[in-house]
């Protein structure tokens, strides 16, 4: 007899857990982070219309803001950082000690 049987806690242990969070962090919020920088590409339930990310990066905070307007399931219109357009759907990552707003707006 196994006195654990029916439970599905043994993902939590195996490091499974790890990448359904990885998973949920890049594929579905759109959060990438390579070096120094973010891409943000999110790929969203359409009735999702804002959801945000906190992230810090050594002593700076990154608040990153994804609004939805248009109801769509992919696609970044614009982001800007600081309110400052950014050229790509990029922003980079500074040790300045400082909270950066970020806005996502998805579009085509």
């Amino acid at each position: 007899s196994f006195p654990n049987k029916g439970r599905g806690g043994w993902s939590w242990y195996t490091g499974s857990a790890g990448w359904i969070y990885r998973a949920g962090l890049e594929y579905i919020l759109g959060f990438q982070k390579n070096g120094d920088s973010v891409t943000m590409d999110p790929c969203i339930p359409k009735e999702w219309k804002e959801y945000t990310i906190h992230y810090q990066f050594h002593s700076s905070s990154y608040h990153i803001q994804v609004k939805n307007p248009h109801g769509i399931c992919k696609g970044v219109a614009s982001i800007t950082l600081d309110g400052i357009v950014q050229n790509s759907n990029c922003f980079p990552l500074t040790n300045d000690r400082k909270k950066h707003h970020i806005i996502v707006t998805m579009g085509s």
